[in-house]
């Protein structure tokens, strides 16, 4: 059982990974509207993997006996000055949210909160794979510069990058892992 403390954290981050989600989304419909489809389809699956971190907390609040009431989602950025510019605000993003997962992790702490602390485990170890991916690929736009052409060949690179979590929440995120 969640102390009310925690269910408040909890409830609040899960607004979080979907504002992070939403700006993801944002930055796919900017991408593509550049030329730039490949990243476009790396923001989607990034998209897609947001979601999945906000049902899986989700649920793990209700499977504890909490109460959820979702507020208000933060309208994302829009427009951005280029490819290397979106990376520059995903790593910073990335680094915001292991922010807030540390957090979370110090609530639970203080609350005596076992059962959250491991379940927490899971997202820090997420973001530390988060933020090394796309400071691997910010590296690369850093080294191609403004070569187009090397920028070309990075969104065709980025463009196969396929949505590895399940899409489909409806029967739960247990249930749309094993499908």
């Amino acid at each position: 059982m969640l102390t009310k403390k925690m269910e408040d954290a909890l409830v609040k981050h899960i607004n979080k990974e979907m504002h992070s989600a939403y700006i993801y989304m944002s930055m796919a419909a900017h991408s593509t509207s550049m030329g730039l489809k490949g990243f476009g389809t790396w923001f989607m699956a990034q998209y897609h993997e947001e979601m999945m971190h906000a049902m899986k907390m989700y649920e793990y609040v209700q499977s504890q006996g909490g109460k959820i009431i979702l507020g208000a989602i933060e309208e994302p950025p829009g427009a951005f000055k280029s490819a290397l510019d979106m990376m520059e605000k995903t790593l910073d993003h990335e680094r915001y949210m292991s922010k807030n997962i540390n957090d979370l992790l110090e609530v639970a702490i203080k609350e005596r909160d076992h059962a959250t602390q491991i379940f927490l485990h899971w997202y820090v170890t997420e973001q530390v794979e988060e933020e090394d991916t796309v400071g691997e690929i910010l590296a690369k736009l850093k080294l191609i510069g403004k070569d187009p052409n090397a920028l070309l060949m990075m969104d065709k690179d980025l463009a196969g990058r396929a949505v590895t979590v399940p899409t489909d929440f409806s029967l739960g995120i247990g249930a749309a892992l094993k499908a």
